[in-house]
């Protein structure tokens, strides 16, 4: 029994042109030929071959994979193992993505900040939610999940919101009585400690610059003023609370 490429073709799935293809780059032996010289006559082991190759491209391996894995039994597993390292990347790639669309559907949330942060995003300014989508890129899970604990928790809103309504012009006397008010809770008396995702110093530079810039864009002179005098205030009751310890 011999099968034309046309026949081969069909009974594996694939296309006379891919059949072809397989031929010219030494994929697939050459069938021998009928007597005329003309036609081609394929065996069981061309149709062997061809499903096997459809069957492993359907899993994920390329063509020049394939050639090195031959047609024995005995072929590099480590390929196999790669594949299926990439694919449960990307499943849970996927997985991750369904979870935001999940969220997303939910009524009340807004694509402007993290996912995780839909429900606790209620009193934020729209330089709020600029900030913590920016800090969702530079900093660690752990660190914006509790950044989102301490925004569930809203400790201090009557504060929060004063220092959004800062006026641009507030006078000297304003800004330090809000900043002797914020000062307990910045710093490393209250705030959340932010870890980078940098794996380098460098790294870790371009974040602590990026920071700086996004601040400047989204926040007033007035209120960064008031946020270095807080900062100020609470390194300097730190340091003297370590001196009387």
């Amino acid at each position: 029994m011999a099968w034309s490429t046309r026949q081969i073709a069909e009974l594996s799935g694939t296309t006379v042109k891919t059949v072809r293809y397989y031929h010219a780059i030494g994929l697939l032996d050459e069938p021998d030929r009928a007597p005329n010289g003309y036609n081609k006559r394929y065996e069981v082991r061309h149709l062997t071959r061809l499903l096997q190759i459809k069957r492993l491209t359907s899993l994920g391996l390329s063509l020049a994979q394939v050639a090195e894995l031959g047609t024995t039994a005995g072929g590099d597993p480590s390929v196999f193992q790669e594949i299926d390292a990439e694919l449960a990347a990307t499943v849970e790639r996927i997985q991750g993505v369904r979870q935001e669309l999940a969220a997303l559907s939910r009524p009340g949330a807004t694509p402007d900040v993290p996912a995780t942060f839909h429900d606790v995003a209620r009193p934020l300014r729209d330089n709020d939610r600029a900030l913590l989508t920016i800090y969702a890129q530079l900093f660690t899970e752990e660190s914006m999940a509790a950044l989102r604990e301490l925004l569930a928790a809203n400790p201090h809103e009557a504060l929060d919101e004063e220092f959004r309504d800062l006026p641009t012009d507030a006078d000297e006397a304003t800004r330090q009585a809000l900043a002797e008010r914020m000062a307990p809770f910045v710093g490393a008396n209250g705030s959340v400690t932010m870890e980078p995702r940098a794996a380098s110093p460098r790294q870790a530079e371009a974040t602590r610059q990026a920071v700086g810039q996004a601040l400047q864009a989204l926040y007033s002179s007035a209120q960064l003023d008031v946020l270095r005098r807080a900062h100020a205030l609470s390194s300097a009751s730190g340091a003297v609370g370590g001196k009387s310890a």
